[in-house]
């Protein structure tokens, strides 16, 4: 075989002679076949070294009825998934997991389209699977597309079914845990800004507070929705402060929450930790970008976002992984306490 090959496009079937071997044989080995002879396999895998054979990934996916691409699909709008660090980790744990394997990613921000363009498209067959992040409960859309390919969700689904495949953290523990921390930190007016209360998230994060004030027989003295936006947050603490409900303490479902938070804090002339401590819940670069530094609960979003795309390629594999994965957080003690 000769290694001096002057054309820059070397055909499946000019392997096969160099290898010889059938061009069926070298189309095995391209795809990962165990269905071959070890002395076939090294004289494929040589032949190809030497005249440097790509295969054309067009063809492989008629073949093989693949497109070798995985839809990431976060129903939220331009303005929050570029603004809120959860996501940026999110997407690099699974860019990180997936330019390990021969898929490619294609990202759908389905904001204000009530998912029609992103269900046509996944249905059309361009996408082998889909990955959903940050999902709410009008996003009945996403049922069409999980009845069309393997779907794993980044989170509980809103719609739990036994057939689901998702990557969680412990929201509700993690709740429960900053606030047993404000409570045995001599703090006992704990009122709590939330996420949008038609996602899980924000509904176990509640759950959580609920549970840590039940267990010590303390009362919620003030709850307010903020979104999980800095602009949420601030207007929720507002709101909570011109009712006239005067907390030592605040747990904020969210670190972009708990920024907006300080600073309505701040305007009203009270100061943190000492007349309000506060903790948020992401522990992402707004905890130390803040003054004072926040006590957080970290969430492991880039090991996360890992997980569901290697849960989706088991799946896509023809591997049967877990249906739930549920992931730790941990409470990191800063300033704000």
């Amino acid at each position: 075989m000769s290694s001096d090959v002057a054309r820059q496009t070397v055909t499946i079937e000019e392997v096969a002679a160099a290898a010889g071997v059938s061009r069926s044989t070298v189309s095995r080995v391209v795809n990962g076949s165990t269905a071959v002879s070890p002395e076939a396999l090294e004289s494929v895998t040589k032949a190809i070294a030497e005249l440097n054979y790509v295969p054309n990934r067009a063809a492989r996916s008629l073949a093989s009825q693949k497109t070798h691409a995985v839809a990431l699909i976060v129903p939220e709008d331009t303005t929050r998934f570029f603004g809120d660090p959860f996501f940026a980790a999110i997407v690099s744990g699974i860019n990180s997991r997936l330019s390990r394997s021969d898929y490619v990613l294609n990202l759908f921000i389905a904001s204000d389209d009530p998912g029609d363009k992103t269900t046509s498209y996944v249905r059309s067959g361009a996408v082998d699977g889909a990955i959903v992040v940050s999902h709410h409960t009008s996003d009945t859309f996403i049922d069409r597309i999980a009845s069309a390919v393997p779907v794993v969700y980044g989170g509980r689904p809103v719609r739990e079914r036994e057939r689901d495949y998702y990557v969680d953290v412990d929201n509700a523990r993690g709740a429960y845990d900053a606030t047993v921390f404000l409570i045995e930190n001599g703090r006992s007016r704990i009122a709590t800004i939330t996420g949008p209360h038609d996602m899980p998230a924000g509904v176990d994060r509640l759950r959580g507070y609920q549970d840590a004030l039940k267990a010590f027989g303390l009362d919620e003295i003030g709850v307010e929705d903020g979104n999980f936006t800095a602009d949420g947050g601030a207007e929720a603490m507002r709101r909570l402060l011109e009712s006239g409900v005067r907390p030592d303490a605040v747990f904020v479902a969210s670190d972009l929450m708990a920024r907006g938070v300080l600073t309505a804090l701040t305007a009203a002339g009270l100061r943190v930790p000492q007349d309000v401590a506060l903790v948020g819940f992401d522990d992402s670069p707004v905890a130390t970008s803040v003054i004072p530094q926040l006590t957080t609960v970290r969430q492991p979003s880039f090991a996360q976002g890992e997980r569901m795309a290697t849960v989706l390629l088991d799946i896509l594999a023809g591997r049967h992984p877990r249906h739930v994965t549920i992931l730790e957080t941990e409470l990191v003690v800063r300033d704000s306490v």
